[in-house]
């Protein structure tokens, strides 16, 4: 059984992963199995894609919805206020490392600097702040010392797998050679396939893939 800090960890990764989701303002909490999610989005059907998204990772038994819809036309929001919801998505995300971005708003305008390990984390915290409301636009000076190894590409991707609800990760060879990523293995549909597929072009570092998936 997975601990609350795994489960909120793949709740939080999952909700990343899905497109129809501004995950930005969404926070994750789990305790027993239940997942509580709060903040806010800009439309109802992103908050139904959110509860969709986290009923499909594994060990999810229920779910606390909090989240708020909240419009364009609500009051514009205080620098300050913006910095900490910054601040505490940063530290709720999974793919942007502890302790290694600042972040500045002057005039809902945000700066970013500091120090990251791979481009993924810099291209998150730009598009993680950007999606916060009152944000004018965003500068970013994070810097990237390396690039992901094809060890951690290839985690990564394993990750999403076993994250799916829908999907077997036994199944499924993954093979990282610097930017490609090769699959193969078996499942029983082509719904599975393309979850495979959508799992392994979201990782960072992949430019290229080669499917070789059969479907028995």
């Amino acid at each position: 059984m997975k601990t609350d800090s795994q489960l909120q960890k793949d709740v939080m990764a999952e909700l990343e992963w899905e497109p129809r989701v501004d995950h930005a303002n969404i926070g994750v909490a789990a305790k027993d199995g239940v997942v509580t999610l709060s903040g806010f989005v800009s439309n109802y059907a992103a908050k139904l894609a959110a509860e969709k998204a986290t009923r499909r990772v594994k060990g999810v038994r229920g779910i606390a919805e909090e989240i708020e819809v909240r419009f364009a036309s609500d009051a514009k929001t205080a620098d300050p206020e913006i910095a900490k919801r910054i601040a505490d998505m940063f530290d709720w995300s999974v793919t942007i490392p502890n302790g290694k971005i600042s972040v500045k708003v002057e005039h809902g305008w945000v700066t970013l600097s500091g120090d990251v390990g791979y481009h993924y984390h810099r291209k998150a915290a730009r598009d993680l702040a950007s999606r916060i409301t009152g944000v004018k636009g965003v500068t970013n000076l994070i810097e990237v010392k390396t690039n992901p190894s094809p060890y951690d590409i290839k985690q990564s991707i394993m990750d999403a797998f076993k994250r799916s609800a829908d999907l077997d990760a036994s199944t499924i060879s993954v093979v990282a050679d610097g930017d490609t990523v090769k699959l193969s293995g078996k499942v029983h549909s082509g719904y599975e396939r393309r979850i495979a597929e959508r799992a392994a072009w979201a990782a960072p570092g992949v430019n290229r893939l080669e499917d070789n998936i059969m479907i028995i």
